[in-house]
């Protein structure tokens, strides 16, 4: 294979194909003859799945979630001291959360049943000569080219999920991000589309040896991000209120956003209910057991006081006044005196001047 000294533009749609070339995002999708009742205008794939379908099972997953994240063990730390406990949800929250969105995208899956998610033993050799040939050449040149998966490799790549659509013939590598916030200011974003683009070479191959002879011709990346912040398919960055089009199903996206929402219901009134441990604040009346419908309308904790509305406010200084009372800062009337004007200087932090 002749290798070109040429480098991955940013316009490239990340995918590779043993066979023909499929664009990602812009394939048209009819209606199959067993649709769903649904206005033409409304639906875009041939299956259907409405949150009510799966509620049960969902909730099940953030009930999972949930109970793994409060049975963490915090590490005892000075700086944080008994706050250390915050601290240690907070870190299992951003492990969890995307733990369940993968789980959550293969139950969902289900509804589609051309598709196959594969999320166990998912790990994909990173072959020689695929770090060199994703390395050394544009993307788009590397159609057709499909590599032994037994063959010498460096190290592996383990993606989130890989998703077969068994009447396309197509297999998609996915990695599902919480959220790609954290992958702005470094290589590491870079470095795991590498991984996956070097692990798509060989997967035709190993799904072949290892997954029953399964057959794809086609293999295609994304990056999932689960914050659905703008997305840039021609460089592989899918939002998660776009993953209709990657099942195949009408709903998915809207099932994922209520699911995150409900988990986000959770996860507050568990941190809340933290904060007041260690700010020594009475227990809130409602258990963490209770149903994210029983917390989403509930107060938040004033860490900075007891929150007042501005007629309680007025009504306070009124019965100051009335009880002869004045609190720091107050000033008499007959004084006159108006207080200097000082001159506040603000900007960003300089070294001090030498004189």
């Amino acid at each position: 294979m002749t290798t070109h000294t040429l480098s991955v533009p940013a316009g490239e749609v990340l995918r590779s194909t043993a066979v023909s070339t499929s664009m990602f995002s812009q394939r048209p999708f009819g209606l199959g003859a067993n649709s769903i009742n649904e206005p033409a205008a409304l639906r875009r794939h041939p299956h259907i799945i409405r949150f009510a379908d799966v509620e049960a099972d969902l909730d099940l997953l953030i009930d999972r979630a949930i109970a793994a994240i409060a049975d963490g063990e915090p590490v005892e730390d000075e700086i944080l001291g008994h706050y250390v406990h915050i601290a240690s949800l907070v870190r299992a929250v951003s492990f969890r959360e995307g733990k369940l969105l993968e789980q959550a995208v293969d139950r969902l899956a289900k509804a589609n049943p051309n598709v196959t998610v594969l999320t166990q033993s998912l790990k994909l050799p990173l072959v020689k000569a695929a770090l060199e040939a994703v390395s050394g050449n544009d993307w788009s040149c590397l159609d057709g080219v499909k590599l032994d998966c037994e063959a010498p490799a460096k190290g592996s790549y383990t993606p989130d999920l890989i998703v077969v659509n068994r009447a396309r013939h197509t297999a998609y590598i996915l990695d599902v991000k919480r959220s790609l916030a954290s992958y702005g200011d470094t290589s590491r974003l870079e470095e795991l589309k590498f991984k996956m683009m070097a692990g798509a070479m060989v997967l035709p191959d190993w799904l072949y040896k290892h997954h029953k002879r399964m057959m794809v011709d086609t293999v295609e990346v994304a990056i999932v991000d689960g914050a659905s912040r703008p997305s840039d398919h021609a460089t592989g960055i899918w939002a998660l209120s776009e993953i209709d089009d990657l099942l195949e199903i009408d709903g998915v996206a809207a099932c994922m956003a209520e699911l995150r929402l409900r988990f986000g219901r959770r996860v507050q009134q568990l941190l809340e209910a933290e904060a007041r441990k260690a700010l020594g604040v009475p227990e809130a009346a409602v258990s963490n057991t209770a149903p994210a419908s029983a917390i989403a309308d509930r107060p938040l904790i004033a860490l900075n006081g007891p929150a007042r509305s501005y007629e309680e406010e007025q009504a306070m200084a009124a019965q100051d006044e009335d009880d002869g009372h004045c609190d720091l800062g107050c000033f008499d009337e007959d004084q006159d005196d108006e207080p200097e004007p000082v001159r506040i200087r603000v900007g960003f932090a300089r070294r001090p001047r030498r004189h």
